[in-house]
């Protein structure tokens, strides 16, 4: 055959026995010198039969010079990346079962028998000791399967078959490896970037090679080529200053590496718009302000000043997109988008969806803002060259404007909910069985679009662990995809030229599994801003930093979101929608930090929540509107009394006569010729044709259970999801019951625990003559028949599986793990099978714990408190537990039950104040009522120990309980001896001693001597003296101990203070 000569080193090229297995259109017309060192070297080590690693930054470098390399000699290539998911099935061998019986599949060491060349990417991220698995393979070419066939090296073989038979060596299961089997090993040299460090045996049988970045005189070269419209004196200080960042000095800083490969996008950009600020670009490529403190940002503000890229003053940036047409002709999927820039207009081609484009839709969900249409210009200018990735807070609209911008270019769109326990397998391919009992892969969502062209959404990637995320490094960077099941996915100029080159038709190609990737998929990925300085690893590294164009999604500015909310919600009253967003900026604006965490809380989704209830009820109070949203309730000390005071400062304060009226107001509920009405809101009764799944449950009514449900029953006919936080015992299942009761709605129920997993929320498995069948979990059932799901417990799942309930709130789309997949609206469905359109009816009704100690759970509202409608549920008011308590237990004395509410009350405020851990409920009273009201002979002291004996062994906790208890009178701990009353002494009898008198003369004046003046007093005044009130406890005398004293009071009597008045009141 042929030879190819590199410098001094040839090789001689063989014809490969699978041609549609080597790299297609890798190499360039001029490559790099340095490349040609790299692949020279690479080809002395082929040469010898030594296994290579390349080792380097993060970056496609690598394995496109390995790819090169591989087209140029004519090799084969099994491309394998390792993740932390691989196993050693994924290296050896994996069984598949056939027709009912179990074989073995060749994974990797295909390349062995046939003489392949095996390509592993990303050796720090697989788990430790899995690779060792090769060790041998790689030192003597030998392997033992685990189907019992042996693999051996070619000379020993050979040497074998002198003296043996083929048929003699196969009877003994030995196979030959090829003598042109090699390995190629590319990893990040660890400890300097994050991943599992080199297995020292494992290290020792690879010749290691460093790939670094392009030399700065070649990277100039390629850069200046593909930017022929902007000053190579522009380009030159852009290349100097990503290399700056890339230096020792920089990594000593704590400034992760510029990724230099997405420079050429950053070039291609400015060359369609030389006038653009440069800075702006880089901000894109390496978001510094989002991921940087305070030391790093000015580092790399200095670098800026010193390459004089600080331009973002002098020259423009993009307004907003004018037009956007497709092209006509011989190019499919392509659009004309025309952005204004400065007072200019520039067109460029972007590609397009498979749909057809909208021209300025003014869609009632999406406003324009003149923020979003910046974004958006942005975004197109990116998406001309690279798939991106929008950061921003929860809340902010990053979902609406990927969306938006899908409709604008005609995208279908496919959105993915990352998660944190999420394997490379869910991302790519899953296993599933035949109904045969064969196993077979199912190709994920991710996969589908790729091949049909669509927007991905990956949303959440700030949760999803990065050793997984490798397996998508290959199909940003290069578009290509080896799946699990053999298949390749390749880049359409990479299938065509393969096409012709074998001239097969496409089902050929499909008969050996290959398939193009549609020349229109692109990926955009929703993450929040990592945080600063915090102890567990940012997920923005610089791997990450390679794969996208950042955009940074601001929250929006004041006057753009009274612009949104007015045009969302026409009728909402504008002096409230004004004093809402000052205290909202007011919060985001400020360097606290409780004050910015309170201002999470209010995203514009939850603003748009709040203004969508106060035009449908006006004369809502906006400072409960707030609290509710905030959960108030539940904030620590120092939160909440900053978000009154912010309250108070923006004029919404807790107007004195609302809580008059709603004491005076008549809280019932009433059922009229098929309408309920709850206090004063309305809503027609549904008819259900499944009675049995209607709660009924006992449930005494009392006024603050019934405000909670006409707050509940405004949010449910907004069309909101509901989410109901309490302490224990306050009755949140009851009152969700009641409430579906009264609505006559049928209910689903979920309870979460720790081990509850997105499959297991999704769908129940169970085995029916042999074969796998998954039944629908409630949650299914629910978005089918339009039932009620009600989720207990939501806080003790981890937050990383509640998560997937996100796309269902907010878009109504879930994909189950069966692959049917949950679609809002029917205009989705046409022709697509496995496909569940969600009933108008289905709702979601979450319950939670409040966040914090005693609770062991995880912050559910924190994460997801965002898409639901909020509210805390919190026990009854004395009177409303009083009136309860009494239809509870009819027979107790009334007395009792007074004592009882007003201990439990003092109780839970000590809970509040954080003297106590555990917030005594309802519920406890409720039990200690009813045993009184089986028996009543027992003393009342030792049934509240039904309660409290959970607290006797801690001598803190048991000290202040008992001094409440017997403050109202309840003598927990007495004991008979305590009884202390005093002697009775008799008195004698009386007996009449003597009497005096007064004598009275007649002229007594005048036996006066003494001459009397008269003087006149002045007298000054007022005096005002500081009054204090000081309302006095009633301390109950005969709780430990029975004497005559029943109650006493103690005066404040201090150094300084003079009682001078008691008054009694009540």
């Amino acid at each position: 055959g042929d030879t190819v000569t590199i410098g001094d080193v040839s090789f001689k090229l063989k014809t490969p026995k699978n041609p549609e297995l080597v790299p297609q259109n890798y190499m360039t017309e001029s490559l790099a010198q340095s490349v040609v060192h790299h692949l020279r070297w690479i080809m002395q080590k082929d040469l010898l039969g030594q296994d290579v690693f390349l080792i380097g930054p993060p970056g496609p470098l690598r394995r496109s010079i390995a790819m090169q390399y591989l087209e140029l000699t004519k090799r084969e290539a099994e491309y394998i990346a390792l993740s932390r998911d691989t196993t050693e099935t994924d290296l050896k061998q994996r069984r598949e079962i056939r027709d009912g019986s179990a074989f073995y599949l060749d994974q990797a060491i295909r390349a062995a028998t046939e003489g392949r060349i095996l390509v592993l990417e990303g050796l720090e991220k697989a788990e430790r000791n899995v690779l060792p698995v090769l060790n041998n393979l790689l030192e003597n070419r030998e392997m033992q399967l685990e189907d019992g066939r042996f693999l051996m090296s070619a000379d020993r073989y050979d040497k074998l078959l002198q003296e043996h038979t083929k048929s003699e060596l196969d009877a003994w299961k030995i196979v030959r490896v090829s003598e042109d089997f090699r390995v190629i090993a590319l990893g990040l040299p660890v400890p300097k970037y994050s991943g599992n460090p080199l297995d020292p045996p494992l290290r020792s049988r690879f010749q290691a090679r460093d790939v670094y970045h392009l030399p700065f005189k070649d990277h100039l070269q390629l850069l200046y080529s593909i930017g022929s419209n902007i000053s190579t004196e522009r380009i030159s200080q852009l290349l100097s200053f990503a290399t700056t960042l890339c230096s020792q000095e920089s990594s000593t800083l704590g400034l992760p590496d510029f990724p230099l490969d997405s420079l050429s996008a950053a070039v291609q950009i400015l060359d369609s718009f030389p006038m653009m600020s440069v800075q702006h670009v880089i901000d894109r490529l390496y978001p510094y302000h989002l991921f940087l403190g305070k030391e790093g940002r000015t580092a790399v503000k200095d670098m800026l000043k010193r390459f004089e890229l600080q331009d973002s003053e002098k020259h423009l940036f993009p307004r907003k997109i004018t037009r956007v047409e497709s092209v006509h002709g011989n190019k499919p999927f392509k659009a004309d988008v025309t952005v204004q820039i400065g007072e200019k207009e520039v067109t460029f081609q972007v590609p397009a969806g498979t749909g057809m484009l909208k021209n300025h839709s003014r869609s009632d969900t999406f406003i324009r803002t003149s923020s979003h249409n910046q974004l958006l210009a942005e975004m197109m200018q990116s998406h001309m060259v690279k798939d991106m990735c929008l950061i921003g807070g929860k809340g902010c609209g990053k979902t609406v404007i990927a969306k938006e911008f899908a409709d604008i270019l005609g995208y279908s769109i496919e959105p993915i909910m990352l998660y944190q326990d999420m394997t490379a397998r869910d991302l790519l391919q899953q296993r599933y069985t035949l109904p045969n009992g064969d196993t077979a892969w199912r190709p994920s969502p991710l996969v589908t679009a790729a091949l049909e062209g669509r927007l991905v959404l990956l949303d959440g990637i700030h949760r999803i662990n990065p050793g997984t995320l490798a397996v998508l490094q290959r199909l940003i960077h290069d578009r290509e995809l080896t799946l699990y099941d053999g298949t390749r996915l390749l880049r359409e100029d990479r299938y065509k030229n393969l096409k012709e080159e074998l001239q097969l038709s496409d089902e050929k190609l499909q008969e050996r599994s290959i398939f193009p990737i549609h020349p229109s998929f692109r990926i955009v990925v929703l993450a929040e801003p990592p945080v600063i300085g915090s102890t567990t690893q940012q997920w923005l590294g610089p791997e990450f930093l390679t794969l996208f164009l950042f955009h940074n999604v601001r929250s929006l500015s004041k006057s753009e979101e009274i612009e949104v909310i007015k045009q969302m919600i026409p009728n909402v009253p504008s002096a409230a929608v004004e004093k809402l967003l000052s205290v909202t900026h007011k919060l985001r604006e400020t360097n606290d930090a409780t004050a910015q965490s309170l201002a999470s809380f209010l995203s514009t989704r939850q603003l748009l929540r709040i203004c969508r209830r106060l035009s449908q009820h006006p004369d809502e109070n906006l400072y409960d509107a707030v609290n509710k949203a905030c959960l108030s309730r539940f904030l620590p000390n120092l939160a909440r009394s900053a978000l009154h005071k912010n309250l108070q400062d923006s004029g919404i304060e807790p107007s004195p006569d609302d809580t008059e009226k709603l004491e005076g107001k008549d809280y019932t509920c009433e059922i009229n010729n098929g309408i309920l009405k709850i206090g004063s809101v309305t809503m027609p009764i549904y008819n259900s044709a499944e009675k049995m799944k209607v709660p009924d449950v006992l449930f005494y009514e009392n006024a603050q259970h019934m405000m909670v449900m006409e707050d509940m029953l405004k949010d449910f006919l907004l069309g909101e999801h509901l989410l109901l936080v309490g302490n224990q015992g306050v009755g949140k299942n009851k009152v969700v019951d009641r409430f579906l009761h009264l609505l006559n709605r049928p209910r689903e129920y979920l309870q979460l625990h720790r081990d509850t997993t997105v499959q297991s929320l999704t769908l129940q498995p169970s085995v029916k003559d042999g074969l796998i069948i998954y039944e629908d979990s409630p949650l299914v059932k629910a978005v089918r028949f339009g039932h009620i799901l009600v989720i207990d417990e939501a806080d003790k799942a981890p937050t990383n599986v509640t998560c997937i309930l996100k796309t269902l709130v907010e878009s109504g789309e879930m994909v189950l793990s069966d692959g049917r997949r949950i679609v809002a609206n029917h205009a989705h469905v046409e022709g697509r099978e496995n496909v569940i359109v969600i009933h108008p009816d289905f709702r979601m009704i979450v319950l939670a714990n409040r966040p914090g100690f005693p609770f062991l759970g995880n912050d559910f509202f924190g994460t997801l408190g965002d898409i639901f409608s909020c509210h805390a549920v919190d026990n009854p008011k004395p009177q409303s537990e009083l009136a309860m308590l009494k239809q509870y237990g009819p027979d107790v004395p009334e007395a009792i039950l007074q004592k009882l509410v007003a201990a439990f009350g003092e109780l839970r405020s000590l809970a509040d104040q954080g003297t106590i851990n555990y917030p005594y409920s309802t519920r406890e009273v409720v039990n200690i009522v009813k045993h009184l009201q089986k028996f009543p002979s027992e003393g009342l002291a030792n049934v509240v120990r039904n309660v409290f004996d959970f607290d006797s062994y801690n001598n803190e906790v048991r000290e202040i309980l008992y001094k409440t208890l017997h403050k109202y009178g309840i003598p927990i701990g007495a004991k008979p001896t305590n009884v202390q009353l005093a002697k009775e002494l008799p008195l004698p009898d009386h007996k009449f001693m003597g009497y005096w008198k007064v004598d009275q003369p007649g002229n007594a004046q005048k036996k006066m001597l003494c001459p009397s003046e008269t003087q006149k007093i002045e007298v000054k005044g007022p005096v005002y003296l500081n009054i204090q009130d000081f309302p006095l406890e009633r301390h109950e005398a005969r709780s430990i101990s029975f004497t005559e004293e029943l109650a006493f009071w103690m005066l404040p009597l201090d150094e300084i203070n003079l009682v001078c008045d008691v008054t009694v009141t009540k």
